[in-house]
């Protein structure tokens, strides 16, 4: 080699890119799926494109594609975050007594919980959770999955009759339905109407009592003036 190639290597080497460290690449990464989280909330799922991605994040087109090979990709990202967000308060809130009615209202309120982090995104999620075109639908029924699991879990761990699958589907689709009627009237999330939410979450309490508890659990709830109020 003469000295001439090596000067020329040395050059080259020097005037390259720094090699980019794993915490640098993960940053990327998680700006990249934020900003999907930021279109998708705008967009929905069918209008999604890595056009609008690099424009939300400030990147160049070639840094996404280092990191994805379509706009999809980093949507199964922001939906499988949402889904262990959803499934592991759950777990968390059930785990925290063992009193029947208290953990519907765990149940309940970490379900809400849930849907308050969302913000602007609870509207396209709710949207296409019945889209069988969208990516959406796929997650929905992997996340019911999961907290049926849970439910007769508790159940099992109770010591009570396990609920009919028709009730339990009953409960879970009908307190789906309460959030999407809250994220479908607000248009951005359901963060401030907190009078609209309050309401909410006794309606979906009280469809868990009455669909999933004992004549017991029903009794005892109707002691709670936060549940069943005294007609004045």
């Amino acid at each position: 080699m003469t000295a001439e190639s090596t000067t020329a290597e040395i050059t080259t080497t020097r005037r390259g890119r720094p090699r980019q460290t794993p915490e640098q690449a993960e940053e990327v990464r998680a700006r990249i799926i934020r900003a999907t989280a930021e279109v998708f909330a705008r967009t929905g799922s069918h209008n999604l494109s890595v056009t609008q991605i690099i424009k939300q994040a400030g990147l160049a087109r070639p840094t996404f594609y280092r990191y994805f090979g379509n706009a999809i990709e980093p949507l199964h990202a922001v939906l499988d975050s949402s889904n262990d967000r959803l499934v592991s308060g759950i777990r968390t809130a059930l785990a925290d007594s063992s009193e029947p009615v208290d953990l519907g209202i765990r149940l309940i309120d970490a379900y809400l919980g849930w849907a308050y982090g969302h913000g602007p995104m609870l509207r396209p999620l709710f949207a296409e959770m019945h889209d069988s075109g969208s990516p959406v639908s796929a997650y929905r029924e992997r996340a019911l999955d999961d907290i049926r699991g849970l439910v007769l879990e508790i159940f099992t761990d109770l010591d009570r009759t396990l609920p009919r699958p028709i009730d339990l589907d009953a409960a879970l689709h009908l307190c789906e339905y309460v959030v999407y009627r809250i994220s479908a009237d607000k248009g951005t999330g359901i963060e401030s109407d907190t009078e609209t939410v309050a309401a909410a979450r006794l309606t979906m309490i009280r469809v868990l009592i009455t669909l999933l508890g004992s004549k017991d659990d029903m009794e005892y709830a109707l002691t709670m003036p936060s549940i069943f109020p005294t007609e004045p």
